[in-house]
């Protein structure tokens, strides 16, 4: 089976080091500069530094010729760009004027100019294509590692669930099929938002009781807008709901909690994103959720907290008198 995956960050490196134990890859990069250096280095030292490339990796920076290169029966593309980088990349693969295999991404967010979903976005662009999204909870490091991982692959057409199981589903990764689109993209971007609470929380002492209600009303949160937009209930109890969400809020290597810890102990955060160093998708994300939000009449109070404060309208701790000064509900 041919892989191409478009961007060498920490995610598309590790899960092409996860696919060529199996099959032949190809780590396309935008920069050729980057691609030569992975080629020579056989290690991504900016995002997966001490990692040695697995042999079947061919770094390339040559667009049209990977897409011409995986454009084959069993050929599967992996788009592992930002958000922002989608419409971009998209649009270069469209000009390309090749026909394109079955397509995945493993963006999680919404963009912020039109607040689409990426699967909307990847229709106003290439139009109907077998495409679907690849998500759940996973640390790229851990990934390169060859620890075990689940994941979610969510297509409108089974096949294309097929073909990623076919890929991926091997070795210490098991991936499942769904065919929630919507619930599977709803799940990631909006974790990474209750990431930057759970970071906050954490950051203030506020203790494990603090976090564990966060989490579980986070969640509410997360099916209460994925059901407006059309996503399954269910689906957010699965791994690319819940999973994620659980991952996110708790693992020391997720960037999103530690913007979160950062607010919490008064950096700034312009000075918070230049140390990351990656991109943490809850910060442009908030804004976008919280506007979607409001225009379909869903309350999403943790999200609107993290917002004021990315935004510097509250503190820290004002944010969090907000929440808990709310009237009280029965659970839903």
């Amino acid at each position: 089976m041919r892989i191409a995956i478009l961007g060498s960050g920490a995610w598309g490196t590790a899960l092409a080091q996860h696919g060529a134990s199996t099959h032949a890859v190809r780590l396309w990069s935008r920069d050729p500069a980057r691609a030569d250096a992975l080629t020579r280095d056989r290690q991504n030292r900016r995002y997966l530094p001490g990692v040695p490339l697995a042999a079947g990796i061919e770094s390339v920076s040559d667009l049209r010729d990977t897409l011409a290169w995986v454009s084959v029966p069993r050929g599967l593309l992996v788009i592992a760009s930002t958000v922002a980088g989608l419409r971009p990349l998209l649009q270069q693969m469209s000009d390309a004027a090749v026909e394109l295999p079955a397509l995945l991404w493993l963006c999680k967010g919404m963009e912020r100019e039109s607040g689409l979903l990426p699967h909307q976005v990847v229709e106003q662009v290439l139009g109907p294509v077998r495409c679907g999204v690849l998500s759940g909870p996973s640390f790229a490091q851990e990934v390169a590692a060859g620890l075990p991982v689940a994941l979610t692959a969510a297509s409108a057409q089974a096949e294309v669930c097929e073909l990623a199981i076919q890929a991926f589903h091997h070795g210490a990764a098991r991936i499942y099929g769904s065919d929630d689109v919507v619930g599977v993209e709803v799940g990631g971007a909006l974790k990474n938002v209750m990431a930057i609470a759970a970071g906050i929380c954490d950051g203030l002492r506020l203790g494990h009781n603090a976090r564990a209600a966060l989490i579980t009303r986070g969640l509410a949160e997360i099916a209460r807008f994925g059901v407006a937009l059309g996503a399954r209930s269910e689906t957010f109890t699965g791994l690319a709901g819940l999973g994620d969400l659980v991952l996110t809020c708790t693992g020391d290597l997720s960037r999103n909690r530690r913007v979160g810890l950062g607010l919490a102990g008064g950096s700034s955060l312009s000075q918070i994103v230049q140390e990351l160093g990656h991109v943490a998708e809850g910060v442009a994300c908030a804004g976008v959720v919280d506007a979607r939000a409001r225009a379909l009449g869903v309350d999403l109070p943790i999200v609107s907290a993290v917002l004021m404060v990315l935004e510097g309208r509250a503190s820290p701790r004002e944010a969090l008198q907000a929440l808990l000064a709310r009237e009280p509900r029965r659970e839903r």
